[in-house]
């Protein structure tokens, strides 16, 4: 047996003395102190992101035909959020959540029916809430699709649902038409304001209160308004634009930047269809406004491949300042599938045929998926669009899931 010097041996044992109580301590210390509660995906009220306000902004929500009969159930009744679901922790990452509701939501009592008469099941507004819509749009060109009496039943479905903050666009009375809707997030009041710049012809307005239709005036009247009650953010959602053109129009142009002199925050389009440029627009005051000019599509069946490949933007504030920190988006794509004969002709027996319905973050997006969607695109393409549509005037990054969660 190694016989050790005296010397060395009891300094080993000093030291295996000292690593134990080392590893005793430690263990009592931690035993103490409870852990740290990990942050949730996105959570803006986690302690490191405390003086920021996150806003999530998606595009259309469009109940068409073949969408309603995939979220049918053998009972009668409609489930449309596992078509949407890949978004729930999404959505609830963000403080402020708008969504653009492109349908009447009347119900049963009006008939379900999709393009070119929208009108929804209610429980498209149900689950609308429950992926986590808190600010929403309900304005539009369709918003006489049927009548006033359905107006009413789309206002009162929407009043039913939970932790909404504001809902905007179509009213039951005149004063709900010129009602300024204000929230307030970690203490800053923001108010929503919400406008169509027009009405479908084979859908024109049955009063003068059921949707609020675009004015200079009517606007610059609530924006007043607004910054009387306190608001320091002023939010505004408007349709216009040309369909299916990522072009902004002279009109989209003129209206920004009237909506900017005003003292606007930030403009929120939509009605194009497909995704169109975000750009910085200083007002007569010498206020910033962000303008995105369309956020394109949200769920949908539509055709052409630009409206299936969007995304939702991502647009931080300080709390303090309430200025915008950071803005980004988080591509998205939206999957259904079909024969490659269904997608040549077209009937609508075929268009009916569109199953496997569900929305995907683009970073999961497979070939696969997109040959059985019968589209002649890649995900790259349709990234580098997206990317080059949103540089045209400013620098906004496309970013992914773990991102966005930072």
């Amino acid at each position: 047996m190694l016989k050790l010097p005296m010397k060395l041996l009891t300094v080993m044992v000093v030291v295996i003395l000292a690593a134990i109580g080392v590893y005793i301590y430690e263990n009592h210390r931690n035993a103490a102190q409870p852990p740290r509660p990990a942050s949730s995906a996105g959570d803006s009220s986690s302690s490191s992101h405390s003086n920021r306000i996150r806003l999530l902004a998606a595009g259309d929500f469009l109940a068409h035909d073949s969408i309603n009969a995939n979220a049918k159930q053998p009972d009668g009744s409609y489930n449309y959020l596992p078509m949407m679901d890949s978004f729930t922790s999404i959505f609830h990452g963000s403080d402020i959540r708008f969504c653009n509701d492109g349908n009447l939501n009347g119900g049963a009592a009006f008939g379900i029916s999709g393009y070119p008469k929208f009108n929804s099941p209610k429980e498209f507004v149900r689950d609308m809430a429950r992926l986590g819509c808190n600010v929403v749009n309900t304005g539009t060109n369709h918003s006489f699709d049927r009548n006033q009496a359905a107006i009413n039943a789309s206002v009162d479905a929407w009043a039913a649902q939970p932790n909404m903050l504001a809902v905007v666009g179509e009213n039951k009375n005149q004063a709900q038409h010129d009602q300024v809707h204000t929230f307030t997030i970690k203490g800053v009041k923001i108010a929503f304001l919400a406008y169509t710049t027009y009405l479908n012809t084979d859908a024109p307005a049955q009063d003068n209160y059921g949707v609020n239709v675009y004015s200079e005036g009517f606007a610059a009247s609530q924006i007043k308004q607004a910054k009387a009650m306190g608001a320091k953010i002023i939010i505004v959602s408007i349709r216009w634009g040309v369909e299916y053109s990522p072009a902004i129009s002279v009109s989209q142009r003129q209206t920004a930047q009237f909506l900017a002199d005003q003292g606007v925050s930030l403009i929120l389009g939509h009605g194009s269809h497909v995704l169109e440029p975000a750009q910085q627009l200083t007002g007569s005051g010498g206020n910033r406004t962000i303008v995105w000019y369309s956020l394109g599509n949200f769920i949908n069946t539509q055709l052409p491949a630009d409206t299936l490949f969007n995304g939702v933007a991502v647009i931080d504030y300080d709390k303090n300042s309430h200025q915008i920190t950071n803005m980004s988006f988080l591509p998205l794509y939206m999957h259904y599938e079909w024969t490659a004969a269904q997608a040549k002709t077209q009937s609508p027996q075929d268009l009916l045929a569109r199953h496997n319905i569900k929305m995907y973050l683009l970073e999961d997006t497979t070939r696969q998926m997109i040959d059985a969607q019968q589209l002649d695109t890649t995900v790259q393409q349709q990234r580098q669009r997206l990317q080059t549509t949103l540089n045209t005037y400013m620098k906004i990054p496309l970013i992914n899931q773990a991102q966005y969660q930072q």
